[in-house]
Parts: structure tokens; sequence; C-alpha cells
């Protein structure tokens, strides 16, 4: 995969979007188009509690940061890690400034909901990790989504196929985003809980051409 510039950089948060539904991602990220539903009211409010750049703490052998800039020139993307953890580490960290030894960053995602049974959350997680990765010069073999209704955190082990997954996500955004283009809606059940199903309108599927014919249709029917 090719290096990007500041300019290209895409957001890191987007590629959860994009792994649920590319027409939404679309639709936040090409067209700037947004509305609020319940799901992401509290989502919002889940992350404003765990915003905090100037947080620090330690207890013992795991130093805590909130709010940390992440960026990667190899997938073009740049975001915000809800949190990471330091977990002090023989060998395989990062030195930091005023403390002793080496020091290996877990990245810890915030979620309002339960866990899923794809990995739309977990790419998310990945991403930060791979960002991390690159810009300190290390691997990190794990993190962790804390998922808001169950108060609980899930480990999540970043294995090949979910970075591949990753990877192949960035460039398809970067495709998609270099192109100009909302794909077409494709309705499914996960659409009802979508913030953005009356501007998308998914149910104008690739049966209709276009607003007009889709309105025609339903005209017809009332002919009939």
């Amino acid at each position: 995969m090719s290096h990007f510039s500041d300019d290209d950089l895409l957001a890191l948060s987007g590629i959860q979007h994009f792994a649920f539904c590319q027409r939404q991602w679309a639709l936040i990220h090409v067209e700037k188009q947004w509305a609020e539903n319940l799901r992401t009211v509290q989502g919002k409010q889940l992350h404003e509690r765990v915003d905090n750049p100037d947080f620090f703490e330690s207890r013992g052998d795991i130093l805590t940061t909130r709010s940390v800039p992440l960026s990667s020139y190899v997938l073009g993307l740049y975001g915000v890690a809800d949190m990471i953890e330091f977990h002090a580490v023989e060998q395989g960290g990062v030195k930091l400034n005023g403390r002793d030894g080496e020091w290996l960053p877990v990245p810890i995602e915030y979620k309002r909901g339960r866990p899923k049974r794809d990995n739309i959350d977990e790419v998310q997680v990945c991403a930060q990790a791979l960002c991390l990765e690159e810009m300190l010069n290390i691997e990190i073999h794990h993190g962790f989504i804390f998922y808001g209704e169950t108060r609980h955190r899930d480990k999540v082990i970043f294995h090949t196929e979910l970075r591949n997954s990753v990877e192949e996500l960035a460039k398809q955004m970067h495709s998609l985003f270099k192109q100009n283009i909302t794909p077409r809606p494709n309705y499914t059940s996960a659409c009802k809980s979508c913030s953005l199903v009356d501007m998308c309108i998914p149910k104008l599927d690739g049966k209709h051409s276009g607003v007009a014919k889709y309105i025609n249709k339903f005209l017809s029917r009332e002919l009939l």
C-alpha cells in the first residue's frame, strides 16, 4: 500500500462505518451528511465521558492516557484513541520519559452497545493499533473494546486476517473517496437502526434508476 500525505488522510473512525455499510460511510464522509438518533446520542455521551487529553493515571505496571492522537501514512488514516494503556514489559515496548523499563501500548475503544457477531468494531481498534505500530515502530498483539451495555471489556487479538481486513477497508475507503462515489443502497435489517435511514432511503435499491422512477412506481400502484 502506498504512502499518503497529510491532505490525503481519512478519519480512522470511519473504518467502522465503512465495515458496517459503505453507503453510510459515503453519506457521512463524502457527502458530509449526518443525523442523530438515540444510539448515536448515547454513543457520543459515552465518548464524552472518556474524552480528556489531560488525563493520566498510574496504577502499578499500567499507565493510562486518554484521547491520544493517531495517524498512519501507510493506511492513510488519522484519528484519536479513546484510551491507551501502557503495560510494563521486559522487551518489545517503548521508552517513556521519566519511566524506567519498556512500556507496551494497548488501545482501548469505547462502544455504547454490545459485542457484535461480525468484526466491524474490531477493525477500528485494530486500525488504532496499526497506527501506533507505525508511529512507535513496535508490534502490538491485542487491544480491548469496552461495551457500555455490558460494562465489560472484550479482548481483541490483532491476527493476520484482521490486519488484512483493516488494510483492505482503508484501501477501499480511499478509492471511493478519490472517485467521490456514494454506493447505491442495499436494504437490510440493520438499516432500521441507522440514524441516516431517512437520508439514505435504502429501499430505493438498484431496481430503481432514480427518484422519479421510484415515485412513479408507487403512483402507478395507486392507479391500479
